[in-house]
């Protein structure tokens, strides 16, 4: 009891009267370039975390120097 492949042809047949193969293509395109920019992102993401030197790296040891508490001085 699957979905046989005329099935699948008469399904995408509907969708593509109903929405148009323009407005598929501009759907498709939108998606691909969101997934695109998450992963360009999470790499960026990475390699700033890994370098030492970059800004946010920076940033990353200040925060984790002012939240170390402080030894009592006598």
């Amino acid at each position: 009891m699957g979905i046989s492949i005329w099935q699948l042809l008469i399904v995408l047949g509907i969708v593509i009267l109903l929405f148009g193969t323009k407005k598929l293509r501009n759907i498709g395109t939108d998606l691909g370039g969101a997934i695109r920019g998450f992963k360009k992102s999470m790499s960026d993401d990475e390699q700033k975390s890994a370098d030492p030197e970059s800004l946010e790296g920076q940033q990353e040891k200040q925060t984790q120097a002012e939240e170390k508490p402080r030894e009592k001085q006598s």
